[in-house]
């Protein structure tokens, strides 16, 4: 619980949860992006 407050609590917690954020929701658009690009050069290779 202590983990939980210092990492809420503190300027560098905020940090960290903002940039793991910030990594979680940009490997969720790449993979998007991946996806969306291979399937429209698939179709362009038949």
């Amino acid at each position: 619980m202590e983990a939980l407050k210092l990492l809420i609590g503190s300027d560098i917690g905020l940090l960290s949860l903002f940039t793991i954020g910030f990594v979680i929701v940009m490997a969720i658009y790449l993979v998007g992006f991946v996806k969306k690009h291979a399937e429209e050069d698939a179709r362009n290779a038949q």
